[in-house]
């Protein structure tokens, strides 16, 4: 059977009492498998439900609201960064009222079931026999000495069907998509991409960006109706998933959409349609799949809160990119600096690149991939939370961990954040609860990612500082690896905010910079008047700016032409405003065009002058 929902908080915080509490932060609601506990471990958010007392007439019950057929318990010890508290052995009982309870029971008399030995790691105990009740009640009957009763639990049980029961049948959420919900090994999540590219030949691509540090490739789907080629003109958007090889759900979701977008386009769906012939779109599920291995070999609730989460070789992939914030920000701060730093497109510093540097190979990967294809827009999907993340993720005071650190684009930021949580269906929920410590819905689900806690060098800050793409972060459920059962309802908790959030990428202005034979300038500078933050043109000469709705003085500069300014407006309406610009070389690059052609170097002014004085010196 299925978890009941402890960790998902399908199970609520009155479904479950405690005989006895140690405050009201160690309460019943705090016994979820995998719940984190504040930095302070405060009165409000603590890492398990602790007993008031130690000894063994203590409890914690969990109310199935139905008869149940429960078959097993999921255990783990207190989180905290101070103490250690666990049980290590505990009784089982059931009821349907919570009055008369039958323990369970073998030939020698009550099961006593083997707890847990450390505080993290979780332990499965299977029910000899399953047992059909609607309470179910845990006795511990010894912990660790030097601690205390704590624990955190999860329930195995399978809820029998109630056809008159309106509650449950109301609150049951379902799917019409036809699609493979189910947990997707590397051989399987192939297989999957293969299957789309072979039903949808004419607008999927499969290709890879790199290989793991073991060895395997890392795959992504492109969809386009002209997949395998920029077209000039057509924005490219990005999805990712997994650097934290545990954190599976986001996997799953683009391993989803992909599959969804595919039937879509088969069927006429015009929304969907529209976007793939508008839109490069580039799907990465799986960006550490050495971590994801360790995950899914432990499954769905036995992993902990961080099997999997690193690289072979230990490395936070989220965390692993040049920190080119305090280059950008050291220079604002030093103005009579000689090397100045610009506010986009900053260079990667050379300590990073060399062999030496603490780069995992996924990393130096994602690094070419973003650098070769120009993005736009992206977001990277992560779990163990209900909130999405915009830059900057990194404070600008060295001496705090957490305070509010805008981009010059944050009014950009904090609506593509809106976008994607505004059509989520629970995290601008006002009556849900907080995953773990943090409650967001006073930014309605948002949070500019400094001011929930510092990270040097993120996936975000870099994309931003060092490509033209402006990416978030999207932890897309509270439990980082779901059972296989939750996947259809975090589809569709899901579905329309990632389809909203791709449309997003045709906000604001888009052009092509052209010289005045029609032919498209690369790497000019597109500046929009009252923004510390620029961009550049792709190859072909054609750009994006995200923008909000507004008028806006744009500017655009190129090496050898003049400069050139106009007023583009971006409204309401989906679909980014035409801004193109033609600009002509400057009088000093026809000069050196045309002696180029004919021969000859033109002479700089400087050299020029010095040569005049010398002939004037020697006629005297």
């Amino acid at each position: 059977c299925p978890p009941l929902g402890l960790e998902t908080l399908k199970i609520t915080d009155f479904q479950l009492h405690a005989s006895t509490a140690k405050r009201y932060g160690l309460g019943a609601h705090r016994g979820r498998l995998n719940i984190q506990a504040g930095v302070n471990e405060n009165d409000f958010y603590d890492g398990a439900w602790c007993a008031g007392r130690n000894d063994p007439y203590q409890w914690i019950e969990v109310d199935a609201r139905r008869l149940t057929k429960f078959t097993g318990v999921i255990t783990q010890g207190r989180n905290s960064l101070w103490s250690s508290n666990w049980v290590t052995s505990y009784r089982v009982l059931v009821s349907n009222d919570s009055h008369a309870w039958t323990a369970v029971r073998n030939e020698s008399g009550d099961v006593i079931f083997e707890g847990n030995s450390e505080k993290e790691i979780p332990v499965l105990n299977m029910l000899p026999v399953p047992l059909v009740a609607r309470y179910i009640r845990i006795n511990p009957r010894s912990w660790f000495e030097e601690g205390s009763i704590c624990m955190r639990l999860e329930i195995l049980g399978c809820p029998l069907p109630d056809p008159n029961n309106y509650y449950h049948r109301r609150n049951e959420m379902t799917t019409t998509d036809n699609l493979d919900f189910k947990h997707h090994n590397y051989k399987e999540m192939r297989q999957l991409m293969k299957t789309v590219n072979k039903m949808c030949p004419n607008i999927t691509r499969i290709y890879n960006i790199g290989k793991s540090n073991q060895g395997l490739k890392l795959y992504a789907v492109e969809i386009s109706d002209n997949p395998g080629e920029h077209e000039v003109g057509e924005p490219e958007f990005r999805y990712i998933a997994g650097a934290h090889g545990n954190e599976v759900l986001g996997r799953e979701l683009i391993l989803l959409l992909m599959q969804f977008m595919c039937q879509e386009y088969l069927a006429g769906n015009p929304r969907i349609v529209h976007l793939i012939e508008d839109t490069r779109i580039h799907l990465l599920p799986s960006v550490n799949p050495d971590g994801y291995d360790k995950a899914y070999k432990a499954g769905s609730e036995l992993g902990g809160w961080s099997l999997g989460r690193w690289t072979q070789d230990g490395i936070d992939i989220n965390n692993n990119f040049p920190d080119l914030n305090s280059l950008l920000w050291d220079s604002e701060d030093q103005k009579k600096s000689k090397r100045k730093v610009p506010n986009h497109y900053i260079p990667i510093p050379d300590w990073y690149l060399s062999e030496n540097a603490t780069v995992a190979v996924e990393t130096r990967a994602i690094i070419a991939w973003m650098e070769k294809i120009p993005f736009v827009l992206g977001g990277n999907l992560q779990g163990g939370e209900l909130v999405v993340a915009y830059p900057y993720d990194m404070v600008r005071s060295m001496w705090k961990t957490q305070d509010y650190t805008p981009t010059p684009d944050d009014h950009v930021f904090r609506w593509l954040a809106y976008s994607y949580a505004s059509t989520h269906r629970l995290m601008t929920d006002a009556r849900r609860r907080a995953c773990h410590t943090e409650d967001f819905q006073k930014e309605d689900g948002t949070v500019n990612g400094a001011s929930w806690h510092t990270v040097a060098g993120s996936i975000n800050d870099f994309s931003y500082l060092h490509t033209n793409c402006f990416e978030l972060s999207i932890y897309v459920g509270c439990d980082k690896y779901p059972h296989e059962s939750e996947l259809p309802e975090e589809w569709e908790n899901n579905r329309e905010s990632l389809i909203v959030f791709m449309e997003q990428v045709h906000r604001g202005i888009k052009g092509i910079v052209k010289d005045v034979h029609g032919k498209g300038i690369p790497n000019a500078v597109i500046s929009v008047e009252g923004v510390n933050h620029d961009i550049r043109t792709g190859a072909d000469g054609d750009y994006w700016r995200l923008l909000n709705p507004g008028e806006y003085v744009v500017g655009v500069k190129a090496e050898g032409y003049t400069a050139a300014t106009k007023t583009c407006e971006v409204g309401y309406d989906m679909g980014a405003t035409q801004c193109d610009f033609t600009i002509s070389k400057t009088n000093l690059a026809r000069i050196k065009e045309i002696m180029k052609k004919f021969g000859k170097q033109p002479i700089s002014m400087s050299v020029r002058r010095l040569r005049q004085r010398s002939r004037q010196w020697q006629q005297q």
